[in-house]
């Protein structure tokens, strides 16, 4: 797999330990990189009249003193431009001394219209604002609009957290090495980056295995394995079982969405449990999707009695009432006891928290957090978009010294709940520690009702038997994949049956490895 996101330490480690364990040592590492950014330079740009390569004091401009040679070389026009002398016999000193292209100083930076710029100064260490002779260049890189391929990390993007340092190189392409780094998929770092290119230069799965990584992107290696495959003797209970909690009258489209995503994502059945003014509506409306009325808790602990359903979506259309987040809390707690009650092995099911269920629990957040961690407690999914994250953990989405991903884990924590922080950069966290950044995030998804097509596949594939921290980010990246290929013109009532196309390859992927 490579699916591993790797912090700046732990990519430092990674070097290390692959030097540790021999042949190749910090240099042969150096020109492997700078072989991979050279090559994908003469193949993108072959009738480039000159690159520049901008140098700074570390690793990364060794890096680029290696590609300046090569570039040098194949005979390219090439200018070395240094923002600092690299440390006397360090990788990079011996990288400035193979390199017969004279290296002037990046203060008397200047570059010609048409030629191209390698940004080697920092990369994904970076930690603090660029400033002076390398902000100079930013500007100046920018005002000629000149292309630029960086190695590692645009500098001035956090490898962390992908938050730009005051200001950042934007790149056409960036070729980084071994494993791709948080800053390459969270925003605004993302947008820096132009297209990523991936670079085997010899740190061996091997190495980043002894790294214990538990930041991963959200793609089907993650997470194939556990896509559910209905067995031959299969029927619909078996399948899994999803109720969905509808609002009242003018409010019950919310729940119809989550409904079908649930059937369309493979559940077996699937209940709209309605309020009783609310039946005609929804009946005029469900077909393969049966209804039931559940206005009062009493009717609503009969349907969980005698249906025992896998997965529950709570929140869509119910409205944002301090009575929402108490029923959302009777309902954990009623979970809990009935799966104690009857020796449920693990757990009461599982809810997924969307819209207005988070809305109404920020109320009395801390009650929802000392119920997600009673015995027996169903397995919890919270979907907040930034706004509703704000209000349920106002402190720490007001942590400026965090990121995105630190947010998330911390979210997950506190909740004793797999949380989906949602945005273009989407960040999926158990509560363990475990996370992934959803990558193929679609602009055609900003749109009214999509989120509630979420809660459904992530409920549908919960219900199949899916483990939460899998299911949610399966659901994460089928959303987004679906509209990412729909494309323009997309409204959530088409995301349901627009799923199948992409639901049929991963069926075939899933069975391929069986």
């Amino acid at each position: 797999m490579s699916n591993e996101l790797l912090s700046p330490a732990e990519m430092s480690e990674a070097d290390r330990l692959t030097i540790a364990a021999g042949p190749a040592d910090g240099i042969s590492l150096m020109r492997r990189a700078g072989e991979a950014v050279a090559a994908e330079i003469l193949k993108r740009y072959p009738a480039a009249p000159h690159v520049h390569v901008l140098c700074g004091p570390g690793n990364n401009g060794g890096d680029g003193y290696v590609v300046a040679r090569l570039l040098a070389g194949s005979g390219v026009g090439t200018t070395i431009w240094s923002s600092g002398a690299p440390r006397p016999e360090s990788d990079a000193a011996l990288a400035a001394a193979e390199s017969l292209v004279k290296s002037r100083p990046l203060s008397d930076f200047d570059a010609e219209f048409g030629s191209i710029v390698i940004d080697a100064l920092y990369g994904a260490g970076l930690s603090k604002p660029l400033s002076g002779d390398a902000a100079k260049a930013v500007d100046t890189v920018t005002a000629l609009r000149l292309p630029v391929v960086a190695i590692d990390l645009p500098s001035g993007v956090s490898g962390a957290s992908g938050e730009i340092l005051s200001r950042a190189f934007r790149a056409e392409v960036t070729v980084t090495f071994a494993r791709k780094k948080p800053g390459h998929l969270l925003l605004p770092g993302r947008g820096q980056c132009g297209e990523i290119v991936l670079a085997d230069i010899g740190i061996g799965d091997g190495i980043i295995a002894q790294l214990a990584v538990s930041t991963f992107e959200n793609v089907p290696d993650l997470w194939l394995r556990e896509f559910p495959v209905p067995a031959v003797d299969a029927h619909k209970y078996k399948r899994g079982h999803v109720g969905v909690f509808s609002g009242g009258p003018s409010a019950t489209g919310a729940a119809r969405l989550s409904a079908m995503a649930a059937a369309r994502s493979g559940a077996g059945a699937v209940t709209v449990l309605s309020p009783g003014n609310a039946m005609q509506v929804n009946a005029t409306h469900l077909t393969s999707i049966m209804l039931r009325e559940a206005g009062s808790f009493e009717e609503v602990q009969e349907f969980l009695t005698a249906r025992h359903p896998e997965a529950l979506v709570f929140g869509p259309g119910l409205g944002p009432k301090p009575k929402v987040g108490d029923f959302a809390l009777q309902l954990i707690k009623t979970l809990a006891e009935g799966a104690r009650a009857s020796q449920t092995a693990n757990h009461g099911g599982a809810i997924v928290l969307d819209a207005d269920a988070i809305t109404s629990l920020a109320h009395q957040p801390q009650a929802l957090f000392e119920a997600a961690r009673q015995p027996n407690a169903p397995v919890l999914v919270i979907t907040p978009h930034e706004g509703e994250f704000g209000r349920l953990f106002p402190d720490i989405a007001g942590d400026k010294t965090m990121s995105k991903l630190d947010k998330a884990r911390a979210a997950a924590a506190r909740a004793n709940a797999t949380i989906v922080y949602k945005r273009a950069d989407t960040v999926i966290a158990a509560p363990v520690g475990k996370a992934a950044i959803n990558s193929n995030g679609a602009p055609w998804l900003a749109t009214a009702g999509s989120g509630d097509v979420l809660s459904g596949i992530i409920a549908g594939l919960l219900a199949q038997g899916m483990p939460p921290f899998e299911g949610t980010c399966a659901a994460v990246w089928l959303h987004a994949e679906t509209g990412s290929r729909f494309g323009p013109g997309l409204i959530a009532e088409d995301l349901p049956l627009a799923l199948l196309p992409v639901l049929r390859e991963l069926f075939d992927a899933r069975t391929a490895v069986l």
